[in-house]
């Protein structure tokens, strides 16, 4: 009988590899997203114009189909070119890494680089084009570039007469904020306007506020979702997470990116480069059960921290037996990220002030105000620096509520 049913298991095996493949798909999401609003019938309002997509791996339908391929099979379409972010087209291009521009052999289509020799579209890269499309998923952090990426398209639309849609996707984290609030001297790439480190909208909603608080004036549609609400986090909504990029791989990565992803010109070691990128904290001989013991008593909700070890295999840190905290977020609706950095940061600060090596101009430009740097020197309480922000975060929640689209 063993070796019978050893027979029947090989030649379903046989069969099973011969068969077509079967459409595997997705169960079906609770919402829809803009890019199936949009294939499904605001194309329509294309009358025949001319369209160009910024996009990456993350812009696919609930059924993860890439939305340049869904465009390319409705013949009605006309599409002429695809616009790549920070990390490329197919996300696998590490941060702060030079794209380059190519021709895109699956489709033919020319894949502008906007992270390379420019990040503002050009007239020559928007030849033929008269309507961009924006379809990336964002992770609902200030620093997290694809939305400058997104501010600097909708100038070159203005700048150019080209109409531009986003389409718009749901905040993985959620709708809270916390600050800080940027301060425009500390303006970058990875932080253009004043607002909130977390700042609890979608990027269409993001592009109505930078469109007409900032002054950018462009001929702005949104394409917006049907059946989401602020209130949702990312399992909330029924969709299937595609990294949007090589260090956030997961969705629960992007809830702990604000507590950790700022981090670095302080000194500390976030985990990037380990196989959980942004879930720990610590450095070169910090003691973990130090660490942990003090930032567990400190009573963060939603939040324990484990004393742990950890090598990353590439970055400045490769190599070195590294120690600290690794972040264990139990109630993610309740676990407030930035504040989480912050009360890191006074905890190493207070336990061995060597376990920090401040770099003044970065870490001012990463948090988008010198405020914080300035506060961690004079010795304040994460407290205190976290409630010096709440008049700006106030000013912003009362400013963000004329742009939301969702309840």
């Amino acid at each position: 009988m063993p070796r019978l049913r050893s027979v029947f298991a090989l030649a379903f095996a046989v069969i099973t590899a011969l068969a077509p493949a079967g459409a595997a798909s997705p169960p079906p999401a609770k919402i829809v997203l803009g890019d199936e609003v949009f294939l499904r019938e605001a194309w329509r309002d294309l009358h025949g114009r001319c369209v160009g997509v910024i996009t990456n791996q993350t812009g696919v339908t609930s059924a993860l189909e890439s939305v340049v391929d869904a465009i390319r099979h409705n013949p009605s379409i006309c599409i002429k070119a695809i616009y790549a972010p920070e990390h490329g087209f197919r996300g696998d291009r590490s941060a702060g890494s030079a794209v380059a521009s190519y021709t895109d052999p699956a489709t033919g289509l020319p894949v502008y680089s906007l992270y390379g020799a420019t990040r503002h579209p050009t007239a020559a890269m928007l030849s033929g084009v008269d309507v961009l499309l924006f379809d990336i998923q964002d992770v609902g952090d200030r620093a997290y570039t694809y939305i400058s990426t997104m501010a600097y398209a909708m100038e070159a639309a203005k700048e150019f007469g080209k109409e531009i849609w986003i389409l718009d996707r749901p905040n993985p984290i959620g709708g809270a904020v916390e600050g800080p609030v940027l301060d425009p001297h500390f303006a970058s790439f990875i932080g253009l306007y004043p607002i909130a480190v977390r700042h609890g909208m979608t990027v269409g909603e993001l592009a109505r506020l930078f469109n007409d608080r900032f002054g950018i004036g462009a001929k702005l549609r949104v394409i917006t979702m049907r059946g989401y609400s602020h209130d949702m986090l990312w399992p909330d909504t029924g969709l299937q997470w595609v990294q949007t990029s090589p260090n956030i791989p997961t969705w629960e990565t992007a809830v702990v990116y604000p507590a950790t992803g700022l981090l670095d010109y302080a000194g500390v070691n976030n985990g990037t480069g380990t196989a959980k990128p942004f879930f720990f904290a610590g450095g070169y001989g910090v003691n973990p059960h130090e660490l942990a013991r003090a930032l567990d008593a400190r009573g963060i909700p939603g939040v324990a921290f484990r004393a742990a070890y950890w090598t990353p295999t590439s970055g400045f840190w490769k190599d070195k037996v590294l120690g600290g905290v690794e972040l264990m977020v139990f109630d993610p609706r309740t676990f407030p990220a930035v504040r989480t950095g912050v009360e890191i940061l006074t905890a190493m600060r207070a336990l061995e002030p060597s376990w920090l090596s401040i770099k003044p101009a970065e870490l001012d430009r990463d948090w988008g105000t010198d405020a914080l740097r300035l506060q961690l020197q004079s010795g304040a309480s994460a407290s205190e620096i976290v409630e010096s922000w709440q008049p700006a975060v106030r000013t912003f929640e009362t400013l963000r509520t004329r742009y939301l689209l969702y309840p």
